[in-house]
């Protein structure tokens, strides 16, 4: 299945600008139960049960790897954090950066293009401005890819943008 494309509200035009997607993966837990759960909210397609994050695309003649933007807990995979996240309590979070050779074809929305053909730097530096207590809900994956597409492509609330128009 090719990447869905999601049309948003403004022009997106792609040009010489860098293409800004968003994606959506199951949620890290400890391993056993936890882990399990969620990947069955994932495979249910349970919006609220996914992690978010943002992939920035370069434009160029030669094929290039696409970078990867999220925010998660420092350790997503302890009980602390899980324990922490069900009580809606702060935890340390962290800004990740990393590349992938392509762009995912499942669960993965073309938004727009970056308003600015430095798309990548301008990703770097809103992640070093980002506050990194993670508070599931209010400060979450979700807000951070909100922001962050915003800042790229000005497009305001694209995760609940896309979540309509995937559910709809």
């Amino acid at each position: 299945m090719a990447s869905q494309i999601f049309i948003p509200s403004g022009n997106a035009t792609i040009g010489s600008r860098n293409a800004v997607y968003v994606a959506a993966v199951p949620l890290k837990a400890a391993a056993g139960p936890p882990q399990l759960v969620m990947s069955m909210a994932y495979s249910l397609n349970l919006w609220n049960l996914q992690h978010f994050m943002v992939l920035i695309k370069p434009s160029s003649p030669t094929p290039r790897e696409v970078m990867v933007f999220d925010f998660q807990p420092v350790n997503p995979e302890s009980i602390e954090a899980a324990i922490s996240i069900l009580l809606r309590n702060s935890i340390p979070g962290v800004v990740m950066q990393r590349k992938l050779k392509n762009v995912p074809k499942q669960r993965c929305w073309m938004v727009g293009s970056s308003k600015v053909n430095n798309a990548i730097e301008m990703a770097i530096e809103f992640n070093n401005s980002w506050e990194t207590d993670l508070r599931v809900g209010s400060h979450d994956c979700r807000h951070y890819t909100n922001e962050l597409v915003q800042h790229l492509t000005g497009e305001i609330q694209i995760v609940e943008q896309l979540q309509r128009s995937y559910i709809s």
